[in-house]
């Protein structure tokens, strides 16, 4: 029994999505005949092409006919002008990205080379503030990165095009991530995929009738990691059935698993035959199985599939079937990457911060290293479902053994783990078993910034391989972080943050504004505490994030605990997830959130700390409360206890 395993468009450009890799893995190690693909990136580098651009160029053409020079979209008007070069170039940019022709950063760097549509006067901007940015980023002997941000911005430029003036659900990470995100009725994804196929509808589909032509699957299996993936999934089971109508079709993944707890509508069966909640191993062994004759039904595990009542109604039906327990972290083997096309993925340079570049840049082999987040209290996060619950851990000497495996495969030693939280337990027993084996790696991951990563354990990660970590500073408030549960403080994540970056280790730190009850001195107080920490150098990157209730966190399911009213929510039949609230404490938080995306870019850039707080808001805003040398007070206590 042959199983294809796809990516459905769009997720990363670098790098493969690792859910079909996992499931390769350990299909084959079942004695499954497992393959994959990745149409995600494939669909891109398709449009990404001569010809491609002159279809694109023709849609354009015929979308704004009725459109003066004067009244086109920027990005579209500066395509029409300079489609020549655009379409001379779009080939050699691509190699360039994909490190198949280094010695083009020369021509690129000239700025001469591609033409420079709107993505480019970010540059112009910088250099308004801080003078020529491009020379104090890479200065003389940075070309290739030079280079890779330049066709970065070629490439954002092309994708413009086509979201604006092709076909509106496009974009790089995403693709209709509005027609499924917390949608509660499926009406919009199903119009959508009723009516004429996209330009790049059509080439996903000439891609998918390849993949079945060529691999004769027995069963198609599909991830759908983010809403983003939805459409793109649902196109590719309706090209299948198309073909092959008495195909199985089975999907699952993160969007599932969060967003479908409630699925209702049997139209989504229109499209796919079973759809999997939580860990994919043991559902789709459990169907395998079914498909084999050796298990019926009822047996399944966390599927959802059609079913008929006594009156001859179609359901849904979900058959959880408890009893099977989930394949252990030790028992789901290593990843496999092959069928993944690893030589054509682009490594992209979309900031000139060197931490922020880490998730777009580079070729990483993802890794679990324990199932689940070992804390599993924060307030916001979706603590009641399997993937956060469940905590479990391989041994370090059988993560080591995958590592090596993957470094044989893909002649790649750069590793992403992408546990939820990496449990320091675990992960100082990773580092000294890679250090004992003498195997050399470059790993980053999430972490908690919690007191256990001391200067002396971040060295020994950093000696193991460390390069970089990304954790939770969330409001930078004391008074809100307890009430989260974050288990930290504002000062020991500053001293957290330090000893990481003393030890040659780049720190990202998500960060959040509109929590429940959050004021607006609050919030102005968080932006100087990220002011000063970056000026201290304890982290180097951090992005803002709006505070959105979810229906399987804490504030969701307990909302009066945290002084706030729920938004009555509408009849679910397809996907839930956020969930609209009234704060009492009233503050603008839209408001706020601009301005602190404002500063934050500024300081990524190195720019900007000398300014007081106001200088970013659009209106007046209270003043900072925060003692100017706290963090620095905070840090230096760190420096003091490591000399002692």
């Amino acid at each position: 029994m042959t199983v294809l395993l796809m990516i459905p468009p769009m997720t990363q450009l670098n790098t493969p999505y690792p859910a079909t890799a996992y499931l390769t893995g350990f299909l084959r190690s079942q004695g499954y005949e497992a393959v994959q693909r990745d149409p995600a990136i494939e669909l891109f580098l398709e449009m990404m092409t001569a010809p491609a651009l002159e279809v694109i160029r023709q849609h354009v053409e015929q979308n704004y006919e009725h459109f003066e020079d004067d009244e086109l979209p920027e990005v579209i008007y500066h395509f029409l002008a300079e489609f020549d070069r655009y379409q001379l170039t779009v080939e050699s940019a691509i190699r360039f990205l994909q490190d198949k022709d280094p010695s083009l950063a020369l021509r690129i760097n000239s700025r001469r080379f591609l033409p420079e549509g709107p993505a480019f006067d970010a540059i112009a901007q910088m250099e308004a503030v801080s003078g020529d940015v491009l020379q104090a980023a890479f200065g003389n002997l940075g070309v290739q990165d030079k280079a890779k941000y330049l066709a970065t911005l070629f490439i954002n430029d092309l994708s413009a095009v086509i979201t604006q003036g092709v076909d509106p659900y496009f974009e790089v990470s995403r693709y209709g991530e509005k027609l499924a995100a917390a949608n509660p009725s499926f009406d919009d994804l199903y119009n959508t995929l009723m009516d004429e196929p996209s330009f790049s509808s059509d080439i996903l589909s000439q891609l998918v009738e390849h993949y079945l032509e060529e691999t004769q699957p027995n069963v198609v299996a599909l991830t759908v990691p983010f809403p983003g993936n939805m459409l793109g999934a649902l196109r590719i089971a309706q090209t299948c059935k198309s073909i092959n109508p008495n195909i199985p079709i089975v999907m699952g993944g993160g969007f599932i698993n969060t967003e479908l707890r409630a699925l209702k509508d049997p139209r989504v069966f229109e499209f796919v035959d079973f759809i999997c909640l939580d860990d994919g191993e043991r559902p789709l062994l459990t169907l395998l199985e079914y498909f084999a004759g050796e298990r019926e039904i009822d047996d399944l595990v966390r599927t959802y599939f059609l079913a008929q009542d006594e009156q001859g109604q179609l359901y849904v039906h979900l058959n959880e079937n408890q009893e099977l327990g989930d394949i252990p972290q030790s028992d789901v083997g290593a990843p496999i990457y092959d069928g993944l096309p690893l030589t054509e993925y682009l490594s992209l340079c979309e900031m000139l911060n060197p931490m922020h570049r880490i998730w777009s840049d580079g070729r990483w082999n993802k890794l679990t290293i324990a199932h689940g987040c070992y804390w599993r209290k924060c307030s916001f996060c979706d603590v009641s479902l399997d993937y956060i619950d469940r905590f479990d851990s391989a041994s370090a000497d059988a993560l080591v053994d995958r590592i090596e495996q993957l470094i044989e495969e893909t002649g790649q030693s750069g590793f992403h783990f992408v546990d939820e939280a990496l449990p320091p337990k675990l992960l100082f027993t990773l580092a000294k078993c890679l250090i004992e084996r003498g195997v050399v790696i470059s790993w980053w991951g999430n972490i908690r910034f919690e007191r256990t990563f001391s200067p002396a354990r971040c060295q020994l990660l950093a000696d193991s391989g460390c390069i970089a970590v990304s954790g939770g500073l969330e409001v930078a408030s004391d008074r809100l972080l307890k009430l989260m549960k974050k288990g930290v403080s504002v000062e020991r994540v500053a001293q957290v943050t330090k000893a990481f970056s003393d030890a040659g280790i780049l720190v990202h730190a998500y960060l959040m504004y509109g929590f429940p009850t959050q004021t607006e001195q609050e919030t102005v107080d968080s932006l100087e505490m990220v002011r000063q920490m970056m000026q201290q150098g304890c982290f180097q990157s951090a992005y803002w994030h709006r505070f959105v209730a979810t229906v399987h966190s804490p504030i969701g399911m307990n909302p009066e605990q945290f002084g706030i009213t729920l938004a009555e929510r509408p009849n679910i039949t397809f996907a839930e997830n956020d969930v609209d609230f009234t704060d009492p404490t009233g503050t603008d938080h839209e408001m706020l959130g601009e301005g602190l995306r404002k500063a934050i870019y500024n300081y990524m850039h190195g720019i900007g700390f000398e300014q007081p707080m106001s200088f970013w808001f659009e209106q007046s805003v209270a003043k900072t409360s925060v003692k100017k040398n706290l963090i620095s007070n905070a840090v230096s206590q760190l420096i003091m206890s490591n000399d002692e």
